[in-house]
């Protein structure tokens, strides 16, 4: 909020051109902190309106990002590090989600599966170290599934609900060899294939929806479990997308860019080429029921103005899509 109040902040401004410039309708936006009374997705929606970009309704629940439980959640022997909470946080509501809509957001409609335990999950995969459940055992009835939030948002377009399946998976990186953070990252995945199927106690939406988030993982590429995304594109529930960028055509294909197996054009976040490299991990995935019109990754080409903005903004760049509903 203070970056934001600021007015002078490279990577806000750099964030508001970007919004400006593509014009969503409906925006997911990852990487802002929660607080209680809004006050920090209300600044930037100020910043927006003084921009020419309004939205009118938001929807921004408490995010997992950040909250205590008292219990070692990475198996190190401490109980107080950003590492030890229910999703990566220094403090609750570090790195939360908002949903920005210029259409009504049908707010008795939403449903929240932030709260639901990883062992509840039917077919989830809990990890396992030298036969024994890992950190922990206690931890098993405490740890759930989403390290920030899975969301069903109802958003009214012409009085009519497109359901946006929002949420933000951990990195399946930074953990051992009982792969905690693999395995997490493909069941929070994994938890809207749940939910469509029925599987979660609540009935599957009841028309179109959109699967929109950083899944955080490469069909491909890098040290996730990418069948899982196979897989999901594969589902007939969805229209398996494959948007593109010039931007990411045209990134240097040099260090860990060399050996990735994905097209350079569907990357959509621009990692160190002596780290993972680029990859996909952020989607726009419509349900069959929705025609698409549209779609791409906002990474303009090397020497476009808009480059340097899209980068300054965040590693990763906006997923868009284009969509009409059917009469």
């Amino acid at each position: 909020m203070r970056d934001i109040l600021s007015g002078d902040d490279p990577q806000v401004s750099a964030v508001i051109s970007v919004i400006t410039e593509v014009q969503p309708d409906v925006l997911l936006l990852q990487g802002i902190d929660y607080d209680l009374n809004g006050a920090t997705v209300s600044a930037l929606i100020d910043a927006l309106d003084d921009a020419g970009q309004s939205f009118d309704f938001i929807h921004a629940g408490r995010p997992n990002s950040g909250v205590r439980t008292g219990l070692d959640h990475d198996g190190d022997g401490t109980t107080d590090s950003a590492r030890d909470a229910q999703g990566f946080g220094r403090f609750p509501g570090e790195g939360g989600m908002a949903l920005l809509s210029r259409f009504p957001i049908d707010t008795a409609g939403v449903k929240d599966f932030s709260a639901l335990l990883w062992a509840d999950l039917p077919g989830g995969e809990l990890p396992v170290k030298d036969g024994a459940p890992f950190p922990s055992a206690e931890l098993y009835t405490t740890q759930r599934l989403s390290s920030v939030a899975h969301w069903d948002v109802p958003v009214l377009v012409a009085g009519r609900p497109i359901h946006i399946l929002a949420f933000h998976a951990t990195p399946p990186v930074f953990d051992g060899p009982e792969d905690m953070n693999g395995l997490r990252n493909r069941d929070e995945l994994r938890l809207w294939m749940r939910y469509l199927d029925g599987a979660l106690g609540e009935p599957a939406p009841d028309g179109p929806f959109v699967v929109l988030g950083d899944a955080n993982l490469d069909p491909f590429d890098g040290d996730g479990l990418g069948t899982a995304m196979q897989e999901f594109m594969a589902d007939p529930r969805l229209r398996a997308l494959y948007p593109e960028s010039d931007g990411g055509r045209l990134a240097p294909q040099s260090g860990a860019n060399a050996g990735h197996n994905g097209d350079p054009a569907q990357d959509t976040v621009a990692w160190a080429d002596n780290g993972p490299g680029n990859m996909r991990v952020d989607y726009a995935l419509p349900s069959v029921e929705l025609t698409v019109t549209g779609t791409g990754v906002y990474w303009p080409a090397p020497g476009d103005p808009g480059a340097e903005v899209a980068a300054a903004a965040s590693r990763h760049r906006l997923v868009w899509l284009d969509v009409m509903l059917e009469r």
